[in-house]
């Protein structure tokens, strides 16, 4: 699967917002620093889509707010 997700690094609270059928929006507390909000990332899209981690990657956008995810 192949989804366009928006990375909302620095929110309140951790959550993941479908905005279409393959788009979405992902909130992290996780700051933007050190692939710290990368990590978060993947650990929390392993978890919603119940899925290993190492299954999860970034094909594109893995320094930008914008990514393109696979698994």
């Amino acid at each position: 699967m192949k989804y366009k997700v928006t990375v909302k690094p620095g929110s309140s609270q951790e959550k993941i917002v479908k905005t279409s059928e393959d788009e979405l929006t992902v909130y992290l507390r996780a700051k933007p620093h050190d692939g710290e909000a990368n990590e978060a990332l993947i650990k929390l899209l392993a978890k919603h889509f119940n899925v290993p981690k190492t299954s999860i990657s970034i094909s594109r956008g893995a320094h930008s707010r914008i990514k393109t995810i696979e698994f």
